[in-house]
């Protein structure tokens, strides 16, 4: 399935150019399971054989990546919106949880933001917690702007200095996926085991 997708991906960027990453980076960070680790590193050895310009690459990445943000942000809006007409969302997402999230993101969001942006996994879901807790919009954009642009610049650089070589980058992402999946399973279920002995 990793591959059918990684050459999806590839075929799209050299039929589309530049729109294929813009549209792609945004798929990314609307939380669709594609890897920008594929995206970015091959347009960057695309830029590399002169077919695309470096710094356009890196632009239209971290473009459709604040594209995608702007999405998943404004969706969370939505659904705060609706927890007053539906029950199940309600008690997923109680009063208390945005409370909670909402002085979190007070206290560290401009930090969770601006590094979330650049960690594997997490950067794909990081705007819904900062729309579930109201973060300020430009704040968001700016932190977002930034984040992703060092993110998309960083893979386009890879790809750009390995050459045909970029494709042995993935193993090391998918490792360190592994293990960001890991640390937010356990979190999740110590969250969990932790709410249970509480009542």
């Amino acid at each position: 399935m990793l591959t059918a997708i990684s050459n999806l991906v590839i075929e799209t960027i050299k039929y589309l150019g530049y729109p294929g990453i813009f549209l792609l980076m945004t798929l990314e960070s609307v939380n669709v399971p594609i890897p920008s680790e594929v995206i970015m590193p091959f347009s960057g050895f695309l830029a590399l054989q002169g077919n695309l310009n470096f710094w356009l690459v890196a632009l239209m990445g971290t473009l459709g990546n604040l594209a995608g943000s702007f999405f998943s942000y404004f969706l969370a809006e939505w659904i705060i919106e609706m927890r007053g007409k539906s029950k199940i969302l309600s008690v997923v997402i109680s009063e208390k949880h945005l409370n909670k999230t909402d002085i979190w993101f007070k206290k560290y969001g401009s930090f969770s933001i601006f590094i979330g942006r650049i960690i594997p996994i997490v950067r794909t879901f990081i705007s819904l917690p900062a729309g579930l807790g109201k973060m300020e919009i430009k704040k968001f954009t700016i932190l977002t702007f930034l984040g992703s642009f060092i993110w998309s610049l960083f893979l386009t650089y890879i790809g750009f200095f390995l050459g045909e070589n970029w494709t042995v980058i993935e193993n090391y992402f998918r490792q360190m996926d592994v293990i960001i999946v890991a640390a937010i399973v356990l979190g999740i279920a110590y969250w969990l085991v932790k709410m249970m002995k509480k009542r």
